[in-house]
């Protein structure tokens, strides 16, 4: 492999890696429906939090709200995966080209990518961690999880916007 394709292989290699894991986790939660849709409706509901009054008036417990958050977790996923494997077969189709035809990648992987982190970010750590109190149950956690999606999607979103002259040669494609 040659320098000026080690940068786009590696975020080809990357995305592939985002793309297949956030496939499996869309997957796994459409075939085993039920196991995170109890995770949605605890933390959801913030039965196994410290119960501060201050705090639970926050509390959704309406079965049918929940299982419409879960939903749209699982169709956030679906379209965040298809959007990721889109993206890595664009950067096959640029390494395969050669010098130019990184851009629709670039642009494609960054909108897979903000996907995730809008969705372990700002869903899983900021509304589910703090709004509601996710932090404080022992068993229905899911930070360290949206912690390890957010980090992989943020390395991978800085890596593809490093400067670099393969970047910039498809400006002059």
């Amino acid at each position: 492999m040659t320098a000026e394709r080690t940068l786009p292989a590696a975020a080809m290699a990357l995305t592939a890696t985002v793309a297949v894991s956030i496939t499996l986790v869309a997957f796994g939660n459409i075939t085993d429906f039920g196991t995170n849709q109890e995770f949605v409706r605890h933390v959801l509901a913030m039965d196994t939090t410290f119960q501060d009054e201050d705090l639970m008036w926050r509390a959704i417990t309406d079965p049918a709200v929940q299982d419409a958050a879960y939903v749209l977790i699982i169709a956030w996923e679906a379209l965040a995966a298809l959007v990721l494997l889109a993206a890595t077969a664009l950067w096959l189709r640029g390494l395969a080209r050669g010098r130019h035809g990184y851009g629709p990648a670039r642009r494609a992987t960054t909108v897979g990518l903000v996907m995730i982190l809008l969705l372990f970010g700002l869903g899983f750590i900021g509304i589910g961690g703090e709004w509601f109190a996710m932090w404080q149950s022992a068993k229905w956690n899911g930070l360290q999880a949206a912690a390890r999606n957010v980090t992989l999607a943020g390395v991978l979103l800085v890596l593809i916007h490093l400067p670099s002259p393969q970047w910039h040669r498809d400006r002059e494609a």
